[in-house]
């Protein structure tokens, strides 16, 4: 004679599911989408107890401090590259090796600054200090070079700044950068 199998149970989280599983602690019944596996067996989500990498436990206080590390970074890298852009090394080709020095640099040191903590929050601030970088080393060059002719309007300011600020291949190069020191924080 054979044992008659028990009647399907209804999982704990979700009771649309019919399951044969129960957690390996407290028993509760689990269905496949609630189920973690752990070195003693299947757990629900309680048992578990799933906590964050420290590595990507990244606490407010990190946020701050890779946010004003970035701050800096980015005025300090984009005056410096305004520098090179107006005697004549931080445009064209020199671009984009500057951007590579300048994505590599930023996603490692705001990595260094918060004990080499990692994650998305801290990708998005890499990601913004390269732009910012970039439109910095924009902008000084722009008030230098052009500031008279800003201040005029008309359609030649217009053509200046859409030459200097809205550069599509100058983007694409920042969008390297920032995919580039955001890798670091990955």
């Amino acid at each position: 004679m054979s044992p008659t199998p028990e009647a399907p149970l209804r999982c704990a989280a979700h009771p649309d599911v019919e399951t044969y599983l129960r957690c390996g602690r407290c028993e509760t019944p689990i269905c496949p989408r609630c189920l973690v596996y752990t070195p003693v067996g299947v757990r629900c989500r309680d048992c578990a107890q799933l906590r964050k990498l420290p590595t990507y436990d990244v606490r407010p206080a990190g946020y701050l401090v890779a946010s004003l590390t970035g701050l800096a970074l980015a005025v300090g890298f984009g005056a410096l590259w305004a520098v090179l852009a107006l005697v004549g090394l931080g445009a064209g080709f020199f671009s984009l090796w500057i951007v590579l020095f300048l994505g590599y640099g930023i996603g490692e040191l705001i990595s260094r600054s918060v004990n080499r903590k990692r994650g998305p929050g801290l990708m998005a601030v890499a990601v913004v200090s390269v732009a910012l970088a970039f439109i910095i080393s924009r902008l000084i060059p722009l008030i230098v070079l052009g500031g008279p002719l800003l201040l005029a309007g008309g359609p030649a300011a217009t053509r200046l700044l859409t030459q200097w600020l809205l550069d599509p291949i100058s983007w694409l190069i920042v969008a390297i950068g920032a995919a580039l020191a955001a890798s670091r924080l990955r």
